[in-house]
């Protein structure tokens, strides 16, 4: 994986026209970095969660046959996934870039948003993974709650919510998932390094792959993450 560091210069509201993917293990921040990411530099972003909740909740034939999976607790299939996708892509904010996390979580979602994307004559610049250690998982993943309407996520140390298991935007009912308990998380991560290895070395071997550690608080690590798009913005005019 290339690390590239050095001060960076890009600031809020600048504009760049790039397709960025961020990588990482559950509990590295990828929803967090990604949103703050998009709105620094106008990007639009791009949550495979956001997209089944959207189209779920607008009821839609794809969000349809979502549900009965996400009911269940069970993933839903990648067909579903690409198709919604494939939509997502189809809006015009695509054009100006994007930031995309969630997706893909293995080599066979990669290659279908490598189609995917050709198809349009785009492809992606960058894909940054938020290299994270296994204890910061833990207390991250362990302390997150869930608003049980709209699914927005609350941390019991570094994001409480105003009132004690309320959540702030629609008042609904906090919970803990079951898969936020730390045996639960421990199994997780053994899942998605499995998952992952091939999904790595796939962007390592098109020379897309960057890495920066995802440990420490989340604007210092925005900040290592702004430090690489610069790096490679000014690498690319040469």
């Amino acid at each position: 994986m290339k690390v590239l560091l050095r001060p960076a210069v890009l600031k809020a509201g600048d504009k760049i026209n790039m397709r960025i993917i961020l990588l990482g293990p559950p509990g590295a921040g990828k929803g967090t970095q990604a949103k703050t990411l998009a709105e620094r530099l106008n990007l639009a972003h791009i949550s495979t969660g956001d997209i089944l909740r959207e189209n779920a909740s607008k009821g839609t034939q794809l969000g349809q046959q979502a549900k009965e999976y996400m009911n269940k607790g069970a993933l839903v299939p990648d067909t579903l996934v690409s198709q919604m996708l494939t939509q997502r892509f189809s809006q015009p904010d695509i054009q100006s870039g994007f930031i995309l996390d969630g997706y893909p979580r293995n080599i066979n979602q990669a290659e279908t948003l490598d189609d995917v994307l050709k198809q349009r004559n785009m492809g992606i610049d960058m894909v940054i993974y938020l290299d994270t250690s296994e204890s910061v998982i833990i207390q991250r993943l362990s302390g997150r709650l869930v608003c049980s309407l709209c699914g927005r996520n609350f941390h019991i140390k570094n994001m409480p919510p105003e009132k004690e298991m309320t959540c702030d935007d629609c008042g609904g009912r906090l919970y803990q998932r079951t898969d936020d308990k730390e045996e639960t998380i421990k199994k997780r991560l053994e899942v998605y390094k499995k998952e992952s290895s091939g999904l790595v070395q796939h962007y390592q071997e098109k020379s897309k792959l960057f890495s920066v550690s995802a440990d420490q608080e989340a604007p210092m690590v925005i900040n290592k993450i702004i430090q690489l798009i610069d790096e490679y913005n000014d690498s690319h005019k040469k």
